[in-house]
């Protein structure tokens, strides 16, 4: 029985962490976009998008597709607008959760659980970082940067037990830049603007809402959103969520899984 308060104690303190990570960030009309910018696109040799991609701008701000694919292009039309207008709500959505973990610039090297995680200043990934799910296919990871996301050339992001890589979102709050190679897991959504080095691959989608989005040669997968997947409902209210949310550990690497944006039989190169 002396057991008993504490117990009490650490299910109250984990029911109240978990309502910190209450909201599930959802993409809206940008699910079906694997690039959105605002006043350029540009594009050097044989990138695949596997997705779509919508400007704001007109189409001649476009460039380098081809010989780049997509699965179709919007561009100076409404549809790209809205596109844009939810990239900017998914944002503000990301930008205003509470963080569950402060972290360094480095994320290289870390493992690390469900959870929101700020940073600062500008954020930097150099060699490998985890992503652990938790067996939770609904775990979501927002990182909040302050200023600039920079990767080293072969940089990753694994994801492991479950972790999708349509939750995962990456709210930087002026420019991303990937390095050659790096394979990154989630969702970029860039105040300014967003650059890829050759061989970049991402299992996401880009979007630079007040700037560019610049590729050479590089893949980009598009991300369905997690809630139209038939995954059941989060399970926020459980007491392993709650305290895995603020845990942060080194660990070992393993295996990365992702899900690639559904083929549609209507997809049509972009012009």
């Amino acid at each position: 029985m002396r057991y008993t308060r504490p117990l009490l104690g650490l299910f109250a303190v984990a029911c109240s962490l978990s309502g910190l990570a209450l909201a599930q960030i959802n993409l809206g009309a940008a699910i079906p976009y694997g690039i959105i910018a605002n006043t350029a696109i540009t594009n050097t040799g044989a990138t695949v998008v596997n997705g779509r991609i919508a400007l704001v701008n007109d189409a001649t701000s476009i460039t380098g597709f081809p010989p780049g694919l997509s699965s179709g292009v919007d561009a100076g039309n409404a549809a790209a607008g809205l596109a844009r207008q939810d990239a900017q709500t998914a944002y503000d959505a990301a930008a205003g959760q509470i963080p569950t973990s402060q972290s360094g610039s480095e994320l290289g090297g870390l493992f690390l659980v469900r959870g929101t995680y700020a940073i600062a200043s500008s954020a930097s990934i150099t060699g490998t970082l985890v992503l652990d799910g938790g067996n939770d296919a609904n775990s979501q990871f927002i990182f909040q940067i302050g200023s600039t996301l920079t990767t080293s050339a072969a940089a990753s992001v694994v994801l492991v037990n479950g972790a999708q890589a349509c939750n995962v979102f990456w709210q930087v709050s002026s420019s991303a830049t990937l390095g050659t190679d790096t394979a990154l897991s989630g969702n970029i959504i860039a105040l300014t603007s967003i650059s890829l080095r050759a061989g970049v691959n991402v299992d996401g989608g880009l979007y630079a809402l007040n700037g560019a989005v610049t590729l050479i040669g590089d893949v980009v997968t598009a991300q369905q959103d997690c809630l139209r997947q038939g995954l059941p409902p989060p399970a926020y209210l459980t007491t392993t969520s709650a305290v895995e949310s603020t845990s942060l550990t080194t660990g070992s690497i393993m295996t990365s899984t992702s899900e690639a944006f559904p083929e549609d039989d209507n997809d049509e190169r972009a012009e």
